[in-house]
């Protein structure tokens, strides 16, 4: 279990270093070309590892469903959203977003079973957690505004 805590939060902080990056390269280049970059080198940096780690038996998929295999498609909405909600949001808020809707998704995953996955029995508990992360964006969001309009009301 530690380990996968440990796991859970260096991918936290690549993902968020990612989502940086990738909006700094939106800058210069749109959205297309940011896809393509941030997706291409992705599937560069797998496959060498990929073979560098696991050899041949990376290409042994033992009975996979075939609908699984567009899940590098969503990887394409994924970035352009991200980049597109942290152009306009800033990271912070941008992020935290994204994250309190990938919990919820996965929530609403997780109860009904969906794509394969054993059914998890939903409680309340599990809707308060999410709507207080919601809360906790909500008030980080429009308190952030506050200071920022005294800040400029002080200069």
């Amino acid at each position: 279990m530690l380990l996968g805590i440990i796991f859970a939060l260096i991918a936290g902080a690549l993902v968020g270093l990612q989502n940086i990056f990738n909006s700094k390269v939106n800058e210069h280049a749109g959205s297309w070309a940011t896809n393509v970059l941030v997706l291409g080198l992705g599937f560069i940096a797998s496959l060498t590892l990929g073979l560098i780690f696991e050899g041949k038996q990376l290409f042994h998929l033992h009975h996979m469903q075939t609908w699984y295999w567009f899940s590098g498609a969503i990887g394409v909405g994924v970035v352009t959203c991200v980049v597109q909600g942290v152009k306009r949001l800033r990271p912070t808020i941008a992020i935290s977003i994204v994250l309190a809707s990938q919990l919820g998704f996965a929530l609403f995953l997780d109860s009904v079973g969906a794509l394969g996955l054993d059914p998890v029995p939903f409680t309340f508990k599990e809707l308060i957690g999410v709507l207080i992360i919601i809360g906790g964006i909500i008030v980080f969001k429009f308190s952030g505004e506050q200071e920022t309009q005294q800040s400029q009301k002080a200069s």
